[in-house]
């Protein structure tokens, strides 16, 4: 049996658009793919591929899923033939044994660290708002950056006070033991010494990873001390790896999606003030070199990369191999080079959205080319070192795997070297042949071999006969009236939202939950959990028990189930408007439009404060009103189900009435008949909130 562990690798580096592509020929439409549907007699393209999503589907013949799912459709293999397949594909190693009490403890903890690292998010926050030395020290340093209290709020930036053990005593109190303090990084225990803050007198940068879960911190130095790094981090830890993430992801991957379009930097603030200036499809490695992991994160949104660079030759020469990579790894590389002493942070907060992206497409160059002009003085001068960089850009060339990019890269590169193409093709197609990588990055793996379609021999019957749960097909299926139910939860069964409950007082107060949370808490309070199909009761519980506890997308969990009738119910319900675009921006882009042209226009700092100070409350109203919006369609689906039980219960009663009348059980008909009048009065009471044009008898 393929481990837990294991299984979630292979479906985190399952890429749709990589998986499909071996089978099907496929052409951008919006922001997906299409092509022939390779399960039916296609002549109209309608097969389509939404890399963000993770899935495909065939609007004429209905096929679809995640990558696990084509994968065995297409090659008529079982759940766990088709994970083997993909492993194979992404050189992953098969781990085969039984989740251990360790594994299942671990889980536990990963899921207390997150909210450990929360509630550290929540302290160094209030830090920075609501003490002297936050609003003193750490506020004003981000308003001497010149940014925004709505940023500040975005990517949850705080303060750590200088005090030596404030949080970790405080933390401590609250019940947090000292072994996890320890193991996630925020607190520090030599031998018999009191344990320590790691974060001291610093601003702080929160990481999130694809989820939103914060899994580290950096933090930034405000004093001068002598032998103190500028800045630390956050160690790895059970929850935090930091070759698989990506700072301001999170924030950007709409972003990134709706412009097809990514922009890598080096530090926080260069994301934090490209966002400000309204440029929010950027990330950045944290100056770390890129890892395979993270490359892939990216291309689950685009493919396409520009990187910036700050106006500093002998920096821009050292990471030129970080991005070999990228090459490496398929996506299309562009390379700006900002103005002399200009970095992302400073080039933005001197321009407007409009001049950033101006300047940035007038300027981004293709690396290849990038590459050739800058080495073209060292050229010049040196006709040996004139060879070596030659070679060295051929072998850069030689990572692409695309022939036809590879091919007019070739030709534009012999016009710029003034070399025989040739020759030049003969080079590439040696080191393609000798097998080379980028091997120099520390993380660097071959670059996935054509796998033949013929699937894997499994030897071990046993496996073979277990790869899908078995399970009654016509009984495990929802009903009609829980399908909206469930495309929440598969939707945003992660999502937080504000909704009324009671207080220890009796009063209604909007209070934090997460969707799926929410649900089973409702219908559990109700007593209705035995009124749903098992099929809605097993994703329910799944929600909340698996995808929020080990943190894991619930679109990319239920995507990737292990029943079948949940991979295509999930596939079906993900792929609803896919082949739809609509290019109408919404209201809140009209707002933010006008407070930056406000923002513009304004004649003095006075002016420019009370626009921000507006702005502000508008984005906090804005969020509030979609957490409680999202409660709303919660609530009415609860209430849906709710509807659901009640007509049910007023048909039995009816029917038991009857045949109490036929009995001449006249006792039993009176005490029938006011079960029938309180359950009328609910029904009404439902009617109200739900409206009488969904109410059926």
């Amino acid at each position: 049996m393929i481990d837990v562990q294991t299984k979630q690798r292979i479906i985190d580096a399952a890429n749709i658009l990589e998986v499909v592509q071996d089978f099907v020929s496929l052409r951008r439409s919006g922001v997906s793919y299409v092509g022939l549907c390779p399960f039916h007699s296609d002549r109209k393209p309608s097969f389509y591929v939404s890399p963000s999503k993770n899935v495909c589907k065939c609007f004429s013949c209905g096929e679809g899923g995640s990558p696990v799912h084509f994968i065995m459709k297409h090659e008529q293999l079982s759940y766990n033939e088709a994970l083997r397949y993909l492993a194979k594909k992404y050189h992953i190693e098969i781990v085969e044994r039984e989740e251990t009490d360790e594994e299942k403890k671990a889980a536990s903890e990963r899921q207390s660290l997150f909210i450990l690292n929360d509630y550290a998010q929540k302290f160094f926050v209030d830090q920075l708002h609501n003490t002297d030395d936050g609003r003193n020290i750490g506020l004003s340093y981000f308003r001497e950056r010149g940014l925004r209290p709505d940023i500040i709020e975005k990517f949850g930036l705080g303060y750590a006070p200088e005090l030596r053990d404030i949080f970790t005593k405080q933390a401590l109190t609250a019940g947090y033991p000292i072994e996890r303090l320890t193991a996630v990084g925020l607190s520090i225990q030599y031998e018999d010494k009191p344990p320590h803050d790691r974060f001291r007198g610093r601003v702080m940068f929160p990481v999130r990873n694809l989820s939103g879960q914060y899994v580290a911190f950096g933090g930034r130095i405000m004093g001068k001390a002598d032998k103190t790094a500028k800045y630390i981090n956050s160690p790895e830890s059970l929850i935090y790896s930091k070759s698989r993430e990506l700072y301001g992801l999170y924030q950007a991957k709409q972003a990134i999606s709706k412009a097809n379009k990514c922009y890598l930097v080096e530090g926080y603030t260069d994301v934090i003030s490209m966002h400000q200036s309204g440029v929010e499809n950027v990330v950045a490695s944290s100056g770390t070199a890129l890892t395979v992991q993270q490359i892939r994160l990216i291309r689950r949104f685009t493919e396409r990369v520009t990187v910036l660079y700050d106006g500093d030759n002998a920096g821009i020469k050292a990471a030129l191999r970080g991005i070999d990579l990228l090459l490496e790894e398929g996506l299309d590389i562009k390379v700006v080079l900002l103005p002399e002493g200009e970095d992302p942070d400073s080039y933005a907060q001197k321009h407007s959205r409009q001049e950033l992206l101006d300047f940035l497409d007038a300027e981004e160059t293709d690396f290849i080319h990038f590459k050739i002009r800058l080495y073209q003085s060292e050229m010049q001068r040196d006709p040996i070192r004139r060879a070596e960089l030659i070679k060295d850009v051929l072998r850069t060339i030689a990572l692409i795997p695309d022939t036809i990019r590879r091919t007019v890269l070739i030709q534009s590169s012999a016009a710029l070297l003034n070399m025989d193409e040739a020759l030049l093709k003969s080079e590439v197609a040696k080191f393609r042949a000798q097998g080379y990588h980028a091997h120099n990055h520390p993380q660097s793996v071959p670059t996935a071999p054509v796998v033949e379609t013929q699937p894997e021999v499994i030897n071990n019957a046993e496996e073979a006969n277990t790869s899908e749960p078995a399970f009654n097909t016509q009984e495990y299926q929802p009903k009609f009236q829980e399908i909206s139910l469930i495309n929440l939860l598969i939707q945003k069964g992660n999502t937080d939202i504000l909704a009324l409950v009671e207080d220890e007082k009796g009063e209604l107060i909007y209070t934090e939950y997460k969707l799926g949370a929410y649900i089973r808490e409702e219908l559990e309070l109700d007593g209705l959990l035995d009124s749903v199909s098992p099929f809605c009761l097993d994703m329910l519980n799944e929600t909340v028990d698996v995808c929020l506890v080990q943190n894991v997308l619930c679109s990319e969990y239920f995507s990737n189930h292990e029943h079948e009738a949940i991979r295509r119910l999930a596939a079906d319900l993900l792929s609803k408007d896919m082949n739809h675009h609509s290019s109408q921006p919404e209201e809140e882009d009209y707002r933010m439009n006008a407070f930056s042209q406000k923002l513009a226009n304004a004649l003095d700092e006075s002016s420019k404060q009370e626009i921000l100070a507006e702005q502000a409350l508008y984005l906090a109203e804005r969020k509030q009103k979609m957490m409680i919006a999202e409660g709303n369609k919660a609530l009415w689906e609860l209430d849906q189900i709710r509807m659901a039980v009640v007509l049910d219960n007023i048909h039995k009663i009816q029917e038991e009435m009857v045949q109490a009348e036929r009995e001449g059980d006249f006792e039993r008909v009176l005490r029938l008949l006011k079960e029938l009048q309180a359950e009328n009065a609910f029904k009404q009471e439902l009617a109200q909130t739900l409206g009488e044009r969904t109410i059926k008898a």
